[in-house]
């Protein structure tokens, strides 16, 4: 079939228009704008209007092309590579490997393009079909080692109805580039199968079957796994000022949640956190593993640096590879940072565009895609009886902190857990500066419901008791309620608090973290005897610097049960002894 040819005939920035001359257009294919220097600039078809008008979405910098220069069109969408090797790569927004650019080019040129699995690599193919068998698209072929994993091969998922295998590879070394097999349909057409296959990456991959998220997945962060949790398959949402530690609560979870796969999207995420990233990652260890952390990370740089255009393709570029190894039975985690710059990205490219613009300038659908985004994630039941899924936790950035804005708004309705952001904890220095108040989730935690309401109600008292301090002063309350004051702070400080930096502290086991929860529900339930607002303040004040020692200390280090007996004393020491004070 022929290809549509065409040529520019406005430009204004990343937003071309251009007259088809040849073929026909279809909306979302890809086109390249060849320009003087011999350049092929990609980019995507956006809108089709009347008269062969076309406007197409430019991946790179649209500088010194003029009207004129040729539009070659692909006739395909926007498309991601699926097959072995593609964790522990970084990538850009258009799966170009960012370390093999760098080989070629001091800075990133626009219209370089490098394969983005390496076709020199040979991968141990062990088939699991024979000559003869039935299959069709998602059909297992074979599987090979891939890092931690056996990579499954599957029948190209746009593949239907039943085909018949003609010819399997047997077993041996092959690239991604080897026919491994043949299948015929059943009116005798051939088609050659490789290890890899194409996916258009805004098309979302059809399920087996799906199934309700239940499971909490246990991040290392106390807040969460204990008040406000995310399920394996669920989706979650942190909004939250700028520097209250939204990236940093990222980088936590990459590191230490326990999933099988982890996808960072840095969609117009800051170039020198994004780099942070690449250079850590490599460096450290997976506790659960004992190998490096890139041996499960998958990472699509596109930074805040890099077109603006590029930043919608990263999101959906993401997601795609996540729903593929989620097919593969894997635990997957997609963290987009920030979903915010995309949807800033959306604003700019729907100006230019003309169109009706929505509340804050935002298009009118913002909400529709928002929510597409995320419908993405869940568990799927698979042919083989396993279960695959794919959670996914964005970052939102509003402007000034404001909750009120679509782009939260619309995420905020999406998503089954809210962990709001708080400037007035970051401020505090109390981190995660997760609100303990305002946030919520919809997923089972690893503690049991009542021993949640048991911790909030204290929380929610806590809040109310110290508005009245404020107000009233220490003397306006009595010393019950002081006393619950403090074991709310105590609950704050030793519990919910957390040091990401810290080799212990950063990361909180589901066992360690229900010793804590025992240890903190039992300073709780303990009756205080102190009289007076100075006596109360200090034995809390000791209780609080014995646990955060504990806090700091391993399970398997020589005095961790030695301060743990040291905390539980100091707590029944204090139990009606006013006359310690």
């Amino acid at each position: 079939m022929q290809k549509a040819k065409g040529k520019v005939v406005s430009v204004n920035e990343s937003l071309v228009g251009a007259l088809t001359t040849e073929g026909s257009v279809m909306n979302g294919e890809v086109a390249y704008i060849i320009i003087e220097d011999g350049k092929r600039l990609k980019s995507e078809v956006i809108d089709v209007k009347p008269n062969d008008i076309v406007y197409l979405q430019v991946f790179e910098d649209t500088g010194w092309m003029k009207v004129g220069n040729l539009v070659e069109f692909s006739g395909l969408p926007l498309a991601v590579k699926l097959g072995p090797g593609i964790l522990g790569s970084v990538t850009d927004g258009l799966q170009n490997p960012l370390y093999e650019l760098a080989k070629k080019e001091w800075f990133l040129e626009r219209g370089l393009v490098v394969e983005p699995l390496d076709i020199t690599v040979k991968w141990h193919f062990t088939p699991s079909v024979q000559k003869g068998d039935l299959v069709t698209g998602g059909t297992v072929l074979g599987s090979v080692p891939e890092k931690l994993f056996e990579h499954k091969i599957f029948v190209p998922f746009s593949i239907q109805g039943d085909h018949t295998i003609e010819q399997i590879a047997p077993e041996g070394e092959y690239t991604v580039d080897e026919p491994i097999a043949v299948i015929k349909d059943a009116v005798g057409k051939s088609v050659e199968l490789k290890m890899v296959f194409e996916w258009p990456v805004k098309k979302p991959m059809p399920f087996n079957e799906r199934s309700v998220p239940i499971d909490p997945m246990p991040t290392g962060i106390r807040i969460l796994d204990a008040l406000f949790p995310i399920a394996y398959g669920g989706t979650a949402c942190n909004p939250g000022p700028f520097g209250a530690g939204k990236t940093v609560l990222q980088h936590s979870l990459a590191r230490h949640s326990q999933a099988d796969v982890v996808i960072i999207a840095a969609c117009g995420e800051r170039a020198g956190e994004a780099v942070e990233v690449f250079k850590d990652f490599p460096e450290l260890i997976d506790p659960r593993t004992g190998k490096s952390l890139m041996d499960r990370t998958y990472i699509v740089g596109n930074t805040s640096s890099m077109p603006v255009a590029a930043r919608e393709a990263s999101v959906y570029m993401a997601t795609t590879v996540g729903e593929y190894y989620r097919k593969q039975g894997l635990n997957v985690l997609i963290l987009a940072d920030s979903t915010s710059r995309w949807a800033q990205a959306l604003r700019e490219t729907s100006g230019r565009k003309e169109e009706i613009p929505g509340p804050e300038a935002f298009p009118m659908y913002i909400s529709t895609l928002i929510s597409a985004f995320y419908d993405r994630a869940g568990i799927e039941l698979l042919p083989d009886g396993k279960t695959g899924s794919l959670s996914i936790i964005g970052t939102v950035s509003p402007a000034g902190g404001n909750f009120d804005e679509p782009v939260t708004q619309a995420t905020l309705l999406s998503t089954g857990a809210f962990w709001g952001l708080s400037r007035a904890l970051s401020d505090a220095r109390k981190y995660p500066a997760i609100d303990r108040i305002d946030s919520n989730s919809k997923y089972p935690s690893l503690l049991n419901r009542e021993e949640v309401n048991f911790l909030l109600e204290l929380l929610r008292d806590g809040k109310t008791i110290a508005s009245n301090i404020i107000l009233m002063g220490e003397k306006g309350i009595t010393d019950e309620a002081y006393i619950r004051h403090q074991k709310a702070e105590l609950l704050d400080a030793v519990f919910l608090q957390q040091n990401s930096f810290h080799e212990v502290d950063g990361v909180t086991t589901p066992d360690r973290l229900r010793a804590m929860f025992d240890m903190v529900k039992e300073i709780i339930d303990a009756t205080v005897g102190i009289k007076g607002k100075e006596g109360i303040r200090s034995h809390f004040n000791f209780i609080r610097l014995a646990f955060l020692d504990w806090n700091y200390m391993k399970p398997d280090e020589e005095g961790f049960e030695k301060q743990k007996m040291k905390l539980v004393n100091l707590v029944k020491q204090r139990e009606h002894v006013a006359e310690n004070v």
